[in-house]
């Protein structure tokens, strides 16, 4: 999506909260009690460099820790 001309706090609201309302799923694109405990973190800040999306250093799903690929 920053590829074709989103910024990047656009593209990530977009996969997260967006993507969310959407598919009427309000328990998933938002940090909040009784949200979904799925959680990325990444090496670098992904508003200033995009490229960190895909450099995953931690990810949890379900609330278990998940290995990163």
């Amino acid at each position: 999506m920053v590829a074709y001309g989103m910024s990047p706090a656009d593209a990530l609201r977009s996969a997260t909260v967006v993507a969310s309302r959407i598919l009427r799923r309000n328990d998933r694109g938002r940090i909040a009690p009784g949200a979904a405990a799925d959680l990325v973190a990444f090496d670098a800040h992904p508003l200033a460099d995009v490229s960190a999306l895909r450099r995953p250093v931690l990810l949890i799903r379900a609330g278990r820790l998940v290995e990163p690929r």
